[in-house]
């Protein structure tokens, strides 16, 4: 199995994605966020890139959930941070999310085979759903505005990691970098993350929780998956 990590997603073409699985990483905070949703009995995530798409996608019962500039949409449920979504007013619910950066992602990833959400606190999920689709596979960052995010490569080479517990997997340049800088941070996620530009930015505008939560590693056994343009735990995209 080859994994090849991509930095951000300005550089991703579309042969870096065909016929792959791809896993998508916003650790702070979008894939993160929404697998906490799931976690707690979403029902399922739209990931939509604008505002006007939420609203126009949102059917009743629906919750809308986002941001921009880190901060809640006005006129939204929810905005991207994953202790809202630990509420049981998520639970059956269907989300549509849009934030700046992770759910731009998820769209532009939709040509891949399968595409998946990873985040520091399911990346051993991500990982062995990433193995049981026997296909190669590619990480993408999401990034900060078209910016390498440290944090995103931070837990792309942590899934990377988790993906050599399952096969020998062959590593591109990146991926083999990202796997380096994750075994010299593992010790403590959480101050590598707080350290990092998003990490301060978040903390300097209250957000500091967010973090911590963040950094929690392997706390959810579930991989999203998505299906007909709707994020859904694997395990029911199967069935």
């Amino acid at each position: 199995m080859q994994v090849d990590v991509i930095g951000t997603v300005a550089e991703a073409t579309t042969d870096d994605l065909q016929h792959r699985t791809v896993i998508v990483i916003d650790a702070l905070r979008a894939t993160s966020t929404l697998t906490t949703a799931l976690a707690h009995g979403a029902s399922g995530v739209v990931p939509v890139e604008t505002v006007q798409q939420a609203k126009q996608e949102q059917r009743p019962g629906d919750l809308l959930g986002g941001e921009r500039f880190c901060k809640k949409i006005p006129g939204f449920d929810l905005g991207n941070s994953p202790i809202e979504y630990e509420l049981n007013a998520v639970r059956g619910r269907r989300i549509i999310m849009t934030t700046t950066n992770g759910t731009r992602a998820i769209q532009k990833s939709q040509r891949a085979s399968r595409v998946l959400a990873g985040s520091f606190l399911n990346g051993r999920a991500c990982a062995a759903a990433a193995f049981g689709l026997q296909r190669d596979v590619t990480i993408l960052c999401a990034g900060t505005q078209d910016v390498f995010s440290w944090e995103d490569g931070l837990c792309a080479g942590m899934i990377a990691e988790e993906l050599l517990t399952f096969t020998e997997a062959g590593l591109n340049d990146l991926g083999l970098a990202l796997l380096a800088g994750y075994r010299h941070e593992q010790g403590d996620i959480a101050s590598a993350l707080l350290a990092t530009a998003s990490g301060k930015r978040l903390a300097r505008l209250g957000f500091k929780d967010d973090v911590l939560f963040c950094s929690q590693r392997n706390a959810f056994d579930l991989a999203p998956v998505l299906q007909d343009g709707v994020l859904v735990p694997l395990a029911l995209a199967a069935r």
